[in-house]
């Protein structure tokens, strides 16, 4: 207990003076990736074409939103079967494993959990026919050497790594991939600097309509169920996820272009049913379960007419929908249309909860408040730092505990160093 009281002490003390602005090296060459469109084939699409920061790192744009919610690819007439979950905060999220008590799995990268770790996220819509289009490693590669972050690389991770032909690929892709982990795990990316979190740290007020949805949040509604919303016992904030999988009876996005694409990618057409982690356990007990993802930022755009897509397949354009399905999803079923894939849907935690339509209101003024940008962060944690494919990932809390102090020294003993950690 005394060691940790010492960590969340040096924690707090040690952040006030920077900025979410400030990146590392590594950080500041992720970024440079992050948003680079010369990487996709044709070029044209960058990471950030579909995880924009304006939108908490989700779908940017707000006509495709609107429209269908599923983004087109690099090459012109292609399109992925989901909504672009938010990047932000996902590097919190621990390898996937299975949970035999609750009987679910919790963890893993992609809307479905088949990523292992954020470095293997960052590499697979590079190499995604549907998204960024490169026929292989070699191919990124290439356009990073030609890349004027070139030398940010090389001073980073050594000449030699970029100064390779094609049988050196995949060393310096898994490398560009770390360097796009850093910056989705920097500050900038995952800020804690929502007015929820200033309220937990005392430097803000939450209206009466805010503060209503609070309390039907972690009661009536429900939503703490997934959901956490309380700081954990060590101070850490809220991320609003526990990381799990569910099927909340999601109805079928009639006019998702992924049923249009050739038979090479989609064999079932307009049959399609997306059964997310099911499809990559091979379990049918699992079947329609997609990740819970956070909360932060749900409601974060750039404008008031600007809108954003929800659920996994974006079917939803609108918070107050989401909320009212969630609501009265078994009361009026046929008002949303039968769930996209019928086994597995969750019906002990929502769809009847009983809310007024001035209760659904507030939750959604309560989620507003989740949006980052309210303040300058005082003492954020650091997220998870991005891991090599195939080693041990600790618990989120554990890791968030240690992390802390070793940033602190980082940045108070090697400040000046090329490489921070």
């Amino acid at each position: 207990m005394r060691t940790a009281f010492a960590i969340v002490v040096l924690w707090t003390a040690s952040f006030g003076a920077l900025t979410a602005a400030e990146l590392t090296p590594l950080e500041q060459a992720g970024k440079r990736l992050f948003f680079d469109d010369q990487l996709s084939s044709p070029v044209g699409q960058s990471c950030a074409s579909c995880h924009g920061p304006e939108a908490g790192f989700s779908g940017p744009h707000s006509e495709i939103n609107r429209q269908t919610g599923i983004y087109p690819g690099a090459l012109k007439g292609r399109f992925g079967n989901r909504k672009p979950p938010s990047a932000a905060y996902a590097s919190y999220s621990p390898a996937r494993t299975y949970d035999d008590k609750d009987e679910t799995y919790v963890g893993g990268q992609f809307w479905d959990g088949r990523g292992a770790d954020l470095v293997e996220q960052a590499k697979g819509p590079f190499l995604n026919p549907l998204e960024m289009n490169n026929a292989s490693a070699w191919v990124v590669v290439q356009k990073v050497q030609k890349a004027a972050y070139r030398p940010l690389l090389e001073q980073l991770f050594g000449k030699e790594v970029l100064n390779v032909d094609e049988r050196g690929a995949d060393k310096a892709f898994h490398k560009i991939a770390q360097a796009i982990a850093a910056y989705e795990s920097s500050r900038e990316v995952n800020a804690f600097s929502s007015k929820y979190d200033a309220y937990l740290a005392n430097r803000a007020a939450l209206t009466p309509a805010e503060t209503r949805g609070l309390a039907l949040f972690a009661g009536k509604a429900n939503c703490t169920a997934c959901h956490p919303h309380q700081k954990g016992d060590d101070g850490s904030p809220p991320l609003f996820t526990d990381f799990t999988y569910d099927n909340v009876g999601t109805p079928r996005n009639t006019v998702n272009p992924f049923f249009q694409q050739a038979a090479e990618f989609n064999p079932d057409g307009a049959k399609f049913r997306d059964l997310g982690i099911g499809a990559i356990v091979k379990q049918p007990e699992h079947h329609g379960k997609v990740k819970v993802p956070t909360l932060r930022n749900v409601a974060k755009k750039p404008d008031p007419q600007f809108v954003k897509a929800f659920l996994h397949n974006g079917v939803f354009k609108d918070l107050k929908e989401v909320v009212h399905f969630y609501n009265v999803r078994d009361v009026t079923p046929d008002a949303f249309g039968p769930p996209d894939v019928q086994e597995n849907v969750n019906k002990d935690e929502l769809g009847r909860l009983g809310l007024t339509d001035a209760e659904e209101n507030d939750i959604v003024a309560f989620l507003e408040t989740l949006s980052d940008g309210f303040s300058t962060p005082t003492a954020p944690p650091k997220p998870l730092p991005p891991q090599v494919s195939g080693g041990t990932f600790p618990a989120a809390r554990d890791v968030l505990r240690v992390d802390r102090l070793i940033r602190h020294r980082t940045a108070t003993l090697q400040r000046d160093d090329t490489i921070r950690r």
